[in-house]
């Protein structure tokens, strides 16, 4: 029996695995196979990696469909902000949701865009992104040498050609003097620095919704106020709306459709002395239109009102 054990035991494949294992775990020899097997296990690793990263990274790009913005107002007619926004070279190349600069990069394209006034919020979430967004919001149209040109509130230029020509009835008309209806030589988005313009949608954006029940047809602005000479017996005195080292504010009138004059005086950003104030304009027209059904004279006869004094008075 102990004779069979030994030969058992010093068969030559005992041997050999007796040898195996001492070099294996002899001294010094445990780290060596340690690191071979994190080698092993790396290596496995980098290849799962290879074969299945497009399918793991698609869960984490970012295109237009991953992009939730704040709905569009009705008075965007045809833009698809989100779409253009995402067809702009700024925004060219793979983006993920991993990426550190998705936010700044995503925010500042929408920002860009001319119908957004501003970007409150850029939200990262699993797969997607949210977009918190103001847009701006036409107010009236700037007549020019081919056409019209819509302005927000604030007198930026907004994109023409998102407006037919029903929708462009829709919005106030402001009509500059002929050596002064030049078109704007600056992209939409950007502030139309003319203070015809940028009074004229002040005002605009001042009648709102009342524009329309009023009758009013055009504004007009004049280099200045028509009243001063008749006053002041056309001594050149300074008018309310200019100040030292500059021109005189435009001196603004509202036209009616039946050819009812009001004058209307300075725009609100003028800040002219001694005129009523925006609102106290406003509520006397809506006033006068309560009490009369018209701003027009008896029988839709045109005349004309100053409403840049107080009180207001019919003028001849």
């Amino acid at each position: 029996m102990g004779a069979a054990k030994k030969s058992k035991s010093s068969s030559p494949l005992g041997m050999r695995l007796r040898s195996v294992f001492s070099w294996l775990f002899g001294p010094g020899r445990t780290a060596l196979v340690l690191v071979l097997l994190a080698g092993l296990f790396g290596g496995g690793a980098w290849l799962a990696w290879l074969k299945l990263k497009d399918r793991i990274l698609a869960d984490y790009r970012i295109g237009a469909a991953q992009v939730e913005i704040t709905p569009q107002p009705p008075w965007i007619p045809t833009s698809n902000i989100r779409a253009e926004v995402f067809g702009n070279p700024t925004l060219d190349g793979p983006l993920s949701i991993m990426d550190d600069d998705l936010a700044e990069r995503i925010g500042n394209a929408f920002a860009r865009h001319p119908w957004v006034e501003k970007v409150l919020q850029v939200t990262k979430q699993y797969g997607s992104v949210k977009v918190d967004l103001v847009y701006r919001r036409p107010v009236c149209m700037v007549a020019v040498p081919d056409g019209y040109q819509p302005v927000d509130a604030y007198g930026v230029l907004l994109p023409m050609v998102d407006f037919s020509h029903v929708e462009v009835t829709n919005y106030p008309v402001l009509v500059r003097a002929e050596n002064e209806k030049r078109g704007p030589t600056m992209p939409p988005g950007s502030r139309w620095e003319d203070p015809n313009v940028i009074g004229g949608a002040e005002i605009a954006a001042a009648l709102g919704d009342v524009w329309e029940p009023m009758r009013f047809y055009y504004i007009e602005p004049s280099a200045a106020d028509p009243t001063v000479a008749d006053e002041s017996g056309g001594n050149g005195q300074t008018t309310p709306g200019s100040f030292a080292g500059r021109l005189p504010e435009p001196f603004f009138t509202l036209v009616t459709h039946n050819k009812t004059r009001i004058l209307w005086g300075h725009a609100p950003g003028a800040n002219a002395l001694g005129e009523p104030s925006t609102a106290e304009k406003v509520a006397w027209l809506k006033g006068r239109l309560a009490d009369n059904d018209t701003l027009d004279g008896p029988q839709g006869a045109p005349q004309v009102w100053d409403i840049h004094k107080s009180p207001p008075v019919v003028r001849p």
